[in-house]
């Protein structure tokens, strides 16, 4: 199992990307470095290429409304080559909130633009001529568009990899099973190992079947919070504040996709106790409604036996990777956390 984790930088992003380094030491290998509508992902991506020598720099996530597919294709090659074989190209579709409200694009067709642009980066990456007659990208634009002067170009430059992974972030059950059908890296939110199968197994199925078989096994990365050691257990607290922001509070009443998880998880008048309250600005009832039972599947946090057990039982539901976040309050327990993971993950 590789273990990832998604870089906080809301205290200084190079001081974050010194702790990455005693990270990558103590066993750390993949960071996502996001992006939502803070700075951009790729410039810190480059950074995080010079500074570090093993781990994957994978991008969590790039939005793809706001780039056009060759030049997601561009970025990923460019890290790539800097990072000497170590960028993945990871995507997603993000919300009409940001993609509306921030950039000022219409958000329509998610799960069948992610489609033609996986199959357009991987033109780019192959360096064929780009050709592409999709429903949602022309490349070249049609005569009848712009001045009818475009035509089939390849990258100048030689990827160091023709095929980069890709790795999609992606909840509902059309965008999984594509996910399941043709990307290399699965970023699911709110898993949990035993309600797994409930939530996405059909979807997940549905996908692998048309999965080309020389393709590798999807990679999927899930895991929580890490906190090994004894009495830690408070700790698994501090993700009700965002728990209950997403159940509660994301997106329409009507559409809360991270709702309708956690009903599938077998939390369905939870979900519904927590959307109403937080809905009715009672924040920290809808917090405390959450059920430790759940806090607890959620997370790595407890003394090295729970969390043994924790991962045997991502191992079992299909989580080939870990995708976590280390607890502490200095640089030093975090890092300390992740040599414990380390020691517990190589010892399965």
């Amino acid at each position: 199992m590789r273990i990832s984790m998604l870089l906080s930088y809301a205290a200084g992003f190079k001081d974050a990307v010194k702790e990455v380094q005693l990270l990558e030491k103590a066993g750390l290998d993949v960071v996502w470095v996001p992006e939502a509508y803070s700075f951009d992902a790729p410039s810190a991506m480059g950074y995080l290429a010079a500074k570090t020598e093993r781990v994957t720099i994978a991008s969590g996530i790039l939005p793809i409304y706001t780039r056009t597919p060759s030049l997601l294709a561009m970025t990923a090659a460019g890290i790539d080559s800097l990072s000497d074989g170590r960028c993945m190209l990871g995507l997603g579709a993000s919300g009409p909130q940001v993609i509306e409200g921030f950039h000022g694009i219409p958000y329509t067709a998610p799960v069948a633009r992610i489609r033609e642009i996986i199959d357009i980066c991987r033109t780019v990456w192959r360096r064929d001529r780009v050709q592409h007659l999709g429903r949602h990208y022309q490349i070249p634009l049609p005569q009848n568009q712009g001045t009818g002067l475009g035509k089939p170009l390849k990258l100048i430059n030689h990827p160091v990899r023709e095929d980069i992974p890709i790795a999609i972030a992606s909840l509902g059950e059309r965008s999984v099973e594509m996910t399941a059908e043709l990307a290399d890296a699965w970023l699911p939110a709110f898993y949990t190992a035993e309600a797994a199968n409930a939530v996405w197994g059909e979807a997940l199925a549905a996908g692998y079947e048309k999965r080309d078989p020389n393709r590798a096994p999807l990679e999927i990365f899930a895991g929580g919070a890490v906190a090994i050691g004894k009495g830690l257990e408070e700790l698994r607290n501090l993700s009700r504040p965002q728990t209950a922001l997403y159940v509660g509070g994301m997106g329409a009443r009507s559409k809360n996709f991270y709702n309708d998880i956690f009903t599938k998880s077998g939390y369905g008048k939870e979900a519904k106790t927590i959307q109403d309250l937080y809905l009715s600005g009672d924040k920290k009832a809808a917090e405390a409604a959450i059920p430790d039972e759940y806090l607890a599947k959620n997370s790595l946090i407890g003394d090295e036996g729970f969390v043994r057990e924790r991962l045997h039982a991502l191992r079992d539901s299909g989580v080939s990777a870990l995708n976590v976040g280390f607890l502490g309050q200095t640089t030093e327990e975090r890092v300390a956390h992740c040599e414990k993971l380390r020691n517990l993950v190589d010892a399965m």
